[in-house]
């Protein structure tokens, strides 16, 4: 998701742009609510179910993945029929859950996620959004347009009818007896180890405008997060949070089979391959959609998009179809839209692992619709505007950000409840690499008219205002606010691990990532598993780096505390009794540098003399002050802490530097682009006055 842009670039590229005239626990039971008993959605029906469970199973199809067999440990197969009413903004659907238990115990009762229900005023989301901000919406008073519902009708279970009053909602993170995003489902016989059950249920959505990425906007509808989703069984209970104003998501693998049913004129993209389109006699359409290996679908549907459907990209596995929606406005950047999401395909298949979709398909979301920068499997939304200069390049940025999430969230499958930025920190990580190799290193987020911006840096000033707020590795439900979320989640890890960059070697680095990703795609691994295998490839241990990095708050901060050169017989000058003779007087020199924060790391001094010559200094940074000496016919006249600029974390850039003498250029660059703004910001004033 591309919360960070939201805290960080739009705010850093509207300033540049317009002076440039250029317009993101285990759960635990808690004291149920009852659920009431409701008959099942006008057009929707709920097929019988057998007494017998004995030939359920999950189905091996490999028609959505170019793999003949297939690559995760599937847990779930998700069959829904789904109609949306474009004029009401509802989904009434029934859904077919196979679950295979493979948790090695019996299974006697199951939670759901409700996502929907997250858009109530009394609900956890809304009540922190009041607190800490949202995405999207700043709740400053309530609109009925805001509310979303996510209401099961019936449940059956298979051999053991109709459970729907056993349903419970439950809040196993804050205790809220108004918030609805999860229910239980207390079973009347538990589900032996290694077999299956089945539930049949019939829900309604009532799709709230868009906020979170899923909802309408005019006639435009994302289908994000739409449909009951059984949680995770995780180190030995359900894992199934309740739904946070700073939390994503976390799913099983397994196999969807997606009937939706939407007006003739809509033009619809989802998650997978499409396998059939009919049209209907009520003037509709059905369109049947299938994944393999993955944990989750969306879909969107508009009238307007134009769409792009010719490309083909060849991958490792087999051929990739691209399909890109874009709205009317926006055509002109099609082109574009896929330029960078070969590049992207192509960098992360060479770097970190092959692509085994057969499909991805990029949306260009209805404007202003809260729905931009989004991921689902094989399912990206991109971000743009109707005037989007080369150079300006927002577009590029989302788009490589969330096809980068087919890899973080995708298919390395991480609890994002729990630890976010195994996936938006190692993707804000990953973004850095690939848009610099794309883009250029100082010019991969802005390179117009003079005006230049890289996006490491960028990743760097989103964490540092807020570097001592929370760690890392917190959940991410628990951040002190949204600025802290995204700061610390996406901008310090990236920099976090760009710094371990200059700890481990570039290239080391490159090759724990790959390993990475080829060991731990289609599961679900732990922090643990992504540090330990960074110590195995670098054959480093380096929990004194993660140990402040990621589990701590610790701010790195160094400074070149002083520098000063004085003759050696500076007192035999002063009593006029030796005349300085330039080439062979030896100077006494001094160098002191201060460690001012918390974080303990070594660092790398550069000393330049005025004779040309230049010498490496390490200090370990244990104490908070160390001091260099030299006695040489030369002068010190700079001191730079860092020199090859590895250090990304440093809070303060600036004290880490000194000169003997002051250098005027930079002040002088400033004063020149401060001349240039203010000029053409008064043309621009008289030309609308006028």
């Amino acid at each position: 998701m591309k919360m960070r842009w939201i805290i960080v670039f739009l705010p850093v590229v509207s300033v540049v742009a317009i002076s440039l005239a250029v317009k993101e626990h285990a759960a635990r039971a808690a004291s149920p609510q009852n659920v009431p008993s409701i008959s099942a959605p006008h057009g929707a029906t709920i097929t019988p179910v057998s007494n017998s469970a004995d030939a359920l199973a999950i189905p091996d199809t490999t028609s959505a993945i170019n793999s003949p067999a297939p690559l995760s440990q599937r847990v779930v197969h998700y069959d829904i029929d789904a109609r949306y009413d474009a004029q009401k903004h509802t989904i009434d659907a029934t859904e077919t859950l196979t679950y295979h238990n493979l948790t090695g115990q019996a299974l006697d009762h199951f939670p759901f996620h409700l996502y929907q229900n997250a858009f109530q005023p009394k609900s956890t989301w809304v009540r922190e959004a009041k607190i800490i901000g949202s995405r999207d919406t700043t709740y400053d008073k309530w609109e009925d347009k805001e509310y979303g519902s996510e209401d099961i009708k019936s449940l059956e279970v298979a051999g053991q009818g109709d459970l729907t009053a056993q349903m419970q909602y439950i809040q196993p993170d804050d205790g809220n007896k108004d918030d609805k995003t999860v229910v239980d489902v207390k079973l009347r016989k538990a589900i032996p180890p290694g077999e299956y059950v089945q539930f049949k249920i019939a829900f309604h959505d009532q799709m709230p405008e868009t906020q979170a990425r899923s909802g309408w906007k005019r006639d435009f509808v994302l289908g994000g997060q739409w449909f009951p989703k059984v949680g995770v069984w995780w180190h030995g209970a359900w894992n199934c949070h309740q739904y946070h104003a700073m939390t994503e998501f976390f799913a099983d693998f397994g196999v969807y089979d997606v009937k939706l049913t939407v007006p003739q004129f809509e033009i619809v993209g989802a998650t997978g391959v499409k396998v059939s389109e009919v049209s209907n006699s009520d003037s509709t359409k059905t369109l049947t959609y299938h994944g393999d290996d993955i944990h989750d679908f969306a879909w969107t549907a508009s009238p307007r998009y134009k769409v792009k459907e010719d490309g083909v990209y060849q991958g490792q596995m087999g051929p990739v179809s691209i399909r890109i929606l874009m709205q009317p406005a926006h055509w002109s950047q099609v082109e574009r839209h896929e330029k960078i999401l070969r590049e992207s395909l192509d960098h992360f298949e060479r770097w970190y692992g092959p692509y085994p979709y057969k499909t991805i398909t990029l949306v260009d979301p209805e404007p202003d619709s809260a729905a931009g920068g989004m991921e689902y499997p094989t399912f990206i939304t991109g971000d743009s505007s109707w005037f989007m200069p080369k150079g300006a390049y927002l577009p590029e940025i989302v788009v490589e950000h969330e096809f980068g999430h087919q890899y973080w969230y995708g298919m390395v499958a991480t609890n994002e409840f729990e630890d976010a930025w195994l996936d938006e920190g190692i993707n804000s990580y990953t973004e850095v690499k690939v848009l610099d190799s794309i883009l250029g290193r100082n010019t991969s987020m802005l390179n117009l008219a003079g005006a230049t911006l890289g996006e490491r840096e960028t990743q760097r000033l989103g964490y540092i205002g807020v570097a001592d707020l929370d760690p890392i590795a917190e959940k991410a439900y628990e951040y002190y606010s949204g600025n802290s979320y995204g700061g610390i989640t996406y901008g310090k890890t990236a920099s976090v691990l760009l710094t371990l960059e200059g700890i481990i070697g570039e290239e080391t680095m490159a090759k724990a990532m790959h390993v990475y990703f080829m060991k731990y795609r289609f599961t679900h691994p732990v922090k643990e598993d992504f540090l330990k295998t960074i110590e195995e490839v670098s054959g480093r241990d380096l929990r004194w780096y993660f140990n402040q990095a990621i589990f701590g708050t610790q701010v790195l901060d160094y400074k070149v505390l002083k520098i000063d050169s004085f003759p050696v017989n500076w007192y035999e000058e002063r009593k006029g009794r030796a005349h300085r003779d330039d080439k062979n007087t030896v100077y006494r020199s001094y160098v002191a540098i201060q460690r001012k924060e918390d974080f303990v790391m070594p660092v790398v001094v550069e000393i330049k003399f005025d004779n040309g010559e230049a010498v490496r200094e390490h200090w370990d940074g244990t104490g908070r002050r160390t001091q260099f000496t030299y006695e040489k016919k030369a002068k010190v006249v700079s001191a730079e802490i860092d020199p090859d600029h590895t250090m990304q974390i440093d809070r303060n850039d600036f004290n880490n530097s000194y000169t003997a003498e002051p250098n005027g250029k930079p002040a002088h660059k400033l004063a020149n682009y401060w001349l240039f703004i203010t000029q053409w910001m008064a043309q621009a004033l008289t030309w609308w006055a006028v």
